[in-house]
C-alpha cells in the first residue's frame, strides 16, 4: 500500500506540470504565430502610454497649491481643499446641472437617429444611390466646429434667414443665440445633424454583415420591411447598440468645451456655462491650474461612476452581458 501511495502522489504532481507545459507551449506558439500582429499593436500601445497614462502624473496638482516655479513635486500639498472649494462654490449646482442636462439630452435624443439612418440606408437597394447619400450625410462631420458655430450665428441671427421667416409670421424676430432657453436645443440638434451620418457607419457595417439568407427566408414567409427590421436588423444591431450606449453614458459628463464656449454669449451664460468651459476659463485664462485640475478630476470621477452604474444596469437587462 505504501508503494502505491507514493506512485499516486507522484502522478498527481506530474499531471499538472505536463498540463502547464502544454499551456505554456500553446501560448508561445500563439505569440510566435501572431508576432507581426503584436508588432503592429505596439505603436498604439506606446501612443496610449505616452499621451494617456504618463500625463496622469499631472493630476497630482489637483491636491497641491501648484506653483510653476516650484514644480509639481515641490508645490505645497493642500489635500482636498480645491475639491471642497468647488463643491461649496455658488456655481457648483448650476455647472453640474447644465453639464448633465446638455449631455443627457444629447445622448437620449442623439442615440436613435444614427440607428434609424443606418436602417434606412440598408433598405436602399441601388448601391450608387446609397453611396452618394452616405457621402452627403458623412460630410458634416468633417466641418470644423468653428465653422458650424459660425453657420449657427449666421442663420439664427436677428437678420438671418430663419428670423426672416419668423418675422413674417409673428412680426418680430427671436433672439435664438442670446436666449438661454434655446441654447440646449440649438446645441443638441446641430450636434445630431453634424454627427448622425458618421455615427451610423458602425451600424451600417454591422448590417452589411447580416446574411442574405435571412432576408430571403423572411421574403418567403411574406414578411414586410418593418418585420424584417424588427426580427433581423435590430437583433443584429443589439450588441453594437449596447456597447455604444454604455460608452456614451460613461462620457455623459465629458462635454467638450469648444462648441459650448464658441456658442456662449453674455446673455446665454446661465445655460451655456458647463464644467468644461469653466475649467478652460479658470485654468487657461485665469491661470489657476491646481483648481481647474481638481474640477476636471471631479468631473472624471463622476464619469467613471456613471460608466460602472450604466454597465451594471445593462448587464441586468441584457442577461449578464456588458462591457
Amino acid at each position: 500500500m505504501e508503494k502505491v501511495y507514493h506512485t499516486t502522489s507522484a502522478a498527481a504532481t506530474t499531471v499538472p506540470r505536463i498540463a502547464k507545459k502544454r499551456r505554456d507551449k500553446a501560448l508561445w506558439d500563439r505569440l510566435k504565430r501572431d508576432r507581426w500582429l503584436y508588432v503592429m499593436l505596439l505603436p498604439g500601445i506606446l501612443l496610449t502610454l505616452v499621451f494617456k497614462y504618463i500625463p496622469m502624473y499631472g493630476a497630482i496638482i489637483a491636491f497641491k497649491n501648484y506653483n510653476p516655479l516650484l514644480g509639481i513635486l515641490h508645490s505645497p500639498w493642500v489635500g482636498w481643499a480645491h475639491f471642497q472649494e468647488f463643491i461649496f462654490s455658488p456655481n457648483f449646482t448650476t455647472l453640474l446641472l447644465n453639464t448633465f442636462k446638455l449631455s443627457a439630452y444629447g445622448l437620449l435624443l442623439g442615440f436613435l437617429p444614427p440607428i434609424i439612418l443606418a436602417l434606412s440606408l440598408n433598405q436602399i437597394m441601388n448601391k450608387k444611390i446609397r453611396q452618394k447619400l452616405q457621402l452627403i450625410l458623412y460630410a458634416p462631420n468633417f466641418i470644423s466646429v468653428v465653422i458650424i458655430v459660425g453657420m449657427l450665428f449666421l442663420f439664427l441671427s436677428a437678420n438671418g434667414p430663419i428670423n426672416g421667416i419668423v418675422t413674417k409670421l409673428t412680426g418680430k424676430p427671436i433672439m435664438f443665440m442670446s436666449n438661454p432657453g434655446y441654447f440646449r436645443t440649438i446645441y443638441i440638434l446641430s450636434g445630431i445633424w453634424q454627427g448622425m451620418g458618421w455615427a451610423s457607419i458602425l451600424y451600417t457595417a454591422t448590417l452589411a454583415g447580416v446574411s442574405t439568407d435571412l432576408y430571403e427566408a423572411a421574403n418567403m414567409d411574406g414578411a414586410n420591411i418593418f418585420e424584417k427590421i424588427w426580427h433581423i436588423d435590430l437583433p443584429a444591431l443589439k450588441p453594437v447598440m449596447v456597447i455604444n450606449f454604455v460608452l456614451a453614458a460613461g462620457n455623459i459628463m465629458n462635454v467638450g468645451y469648444e462648441k459650448a464656449y464658441l456658442m456662449q454669449t453674455s446673455m446665454n451664460i446661465p445655460s451655456s456655462e458647463i464644467i468644461s468651459t469653466y475649467v478652460y476659463k479658470i485654468g487657461l485664462q485665469s491661470g489657476d491650474y491646481a483648481y481647474s485640475a481638481a474640477v476636471g478630476l471631479f468631473n472624471m470621477i463622476i464619469n467613471v461612476v456613471l460608466l460602472l452604474f450604466v454597465n451594471n444596469v445593462v448587464k441586468k437587462l441584457n442577461d449578464g452581458q456588458g462591457l
